[in-house]
């Protein structure tokens, strides 16, 4: 079990017989004499995703979760739910909109680079990629002057999602979005 000095950004952790997966550590030193170093997890339920933050000092130790990751590629939505296919074995994993939550606004037909995490054998989440290539369906009229000013306007994708994006950005455009802050990163 290792020290929470030692747990990485993605690691999955097991807390109050609830799993977790990091979703970011902010480290600080306190400045009086004899303080320890703090780890504060920002953490992600799994299934589910409840966001939790806990603080622990560097030498507490923190458990692993038993959990498998297995690389995948989106398939298919039907009635139970997203179909993942495993780009090993090719065995399918159905989970449903619930268990992925948030995640299912980034996902498309053919979305490589997912990883299914299976607790038992049994698929509980995925785990998206930094970030993803989306089309732009709708946005407001490009605006006489934008490649000046730096403003931006909502734009809709074709998962549904909505982002803020830079006024030059056309409807019909390939951005990427980063997975973890649902912002724009750039054009495709």
């Amino acid at each position: 079990m290792p020290k929470a000095s030692e747990v990485k950004r993605g690691q999955v952790i097991e807390h109050d017989a609830t799993v977790f997966a990091v979703r970011q550590i902010d480290r600080s030193a306190p400045t009086a004499r004899g303080g320890g170093t703090l780890y504060r997890f920002k953490l992600q339920g799994i299934p589910g995703g409840e966001r939790r933050e806990l603080t622990f000092k560097g030498d507490d130790v923190v458990r692993e979760a038993d959990l498998v990751r297995r690389q995948s590629t989106f398939s298919y939505r039907d009635a139970d739910g997203l179909v993942f296919m495993d780009d090993e074995d090719f065995s399918q994993y159905i989970l449903s909109e619930e268990d992925i939550g948030e995640a299912a606004s980034y996902i498309t037909d053919g979305l490589e680079g997912i990883y299914v995490l299976l607790i038992a054998d049994s698929p509980v989440a995925i785990d998206l990629p930094q970030s993803v290539i989306l089309e732009v369906t709708d946005t407001a009229p490009v605006m006489k002057g934008a490649t000046a000013t730096k403003s931006n306007k909502p734009a809709t994708l074709e998962t549904g999602l909505e982002v803020m994006v830079p006024d030059y950005i056309t409807p019909g455009e390939k951005i990427k979005v980063n997975t973890e802050t649902g912002e724009f990163m750039s054009r495709a």
